[in-house]
Order: structure tokens, then C-alpha cells, then sequence
């Protein structure tokens, strides 16, 4: 039996991170797991400085105030950051989107869902956004913010 203690939810606050936040929450419901929540910050990053992505991702909490949240903030590649973190926090199941790129869009970006997959030190949720919703509309669903 799976007994899943730690849920991990690394986001870069796209609508494919948006969609993969629902089934973070749903598993750590299910399991009556904590939810890590994190974001790994890219210094070479033009769209913010790294104060302005912290209180982004503090904002970030589910509707339950039963779930035990966790916000953590890294800095380097995404994928050995994440992997990195869950292997020194011991977490049970990481839930994250994919972007879903294919041939040499997905040679020439990497994908970062792939190498967690791959190296990852525990189970992980790949999460795509609905067949037919175009990457640059939101799901129907928000994420729950509070301010």
C-alpha cells in the first residue's frame, strides 16, 4: 500500500502548473498529506526579481485549511532543483504540469516533467491541460488566492 505523507507541487504559474494544482490538492485531501508548494526562480529571468515570485507563490494556498501548506522558493535549473528537493525532504508523490511539446520543440526546450520523471526519487503526476483548450486560455478553474 501507498501511503503518501508529502505532496509536492512545483509550479512556474502557468495555466499547465494551474491545471496540476487541482490534483495536488485533491491527493493531499485524499492521502491527508502536506502540500509543498514551490517555484524555482531563474536569475536570468526578466520578468520579476525574486521578491515579487516569493510573494506570488506564498499567495498560493488551497481552500482547506486542513491541508498543512509549505512554501519554498529555489533558485537554479527547475528540474534538478525539484528533484533535488524532493529527494532531501522525502517526498511521498510530486504533482506537476507539462507543457506537452513534442519533436524538436521538446529537444530543443527539454521538458522538465520528463527529467523529474525520470530522476525523481519518488512517484509523479504528470498533469496536462483538456484536449482542445489552447495553451494561452486559462482552465475554468482559478487557483484559490488569498490576499
Amino acid at each position: 500500500m501507498i501511503h503518501v505523507r508529502k505532496v509536492l507541487y512545483p509550479t512556474d504559474f502557468s495555466s499547465y502548473s494551474n491545471q496540476a494544482y487541482f490534483h495536488a490538492v485533491a491527493q493531499a485531501e485524499i492521502h491527508g498529506a502536506s502540500l509543498t508548494i514551490l517555484y524555482v526562480y531563474n536569475a536570468a529571468q526578466k520578468d520579476g526579481d525574486k521578491n515579487y515570485w516569493r510573494g506570488q507563490l506564498e499567495q498560493i494556498r488551497p481552500a482547506n485549511p486542513d491541508i498543512p501548506v509549505d512554501h519554498v522558493l529555489l533558485e537554479g535549473d527547475p528540474a534538478q532543483e525539484i528533484i533535488k528537493y524532493a529527494r532531501e525532504a522525502n517526498i511521498d508523490l510530486i504533482v506537476l504540469g507539462t507543457h506537452g511539446r513534442t519533436g524538436k520543440d521538446r529537444l530543443l526546450m527539454g521538458s522538465v516533467a520528463e527529467k523529474v520523471m525520470r530522476d525523481g526519487p519518488c512517484s509523479v503526476l504528470v498533469v496536462k491541460l483538456p484536449k482542445g483548450i489552447p495553451s494561452s486560455v486559462r482552465p475554468d478553474a482559478e487557483l484559490t488566492v488569498n490576499r
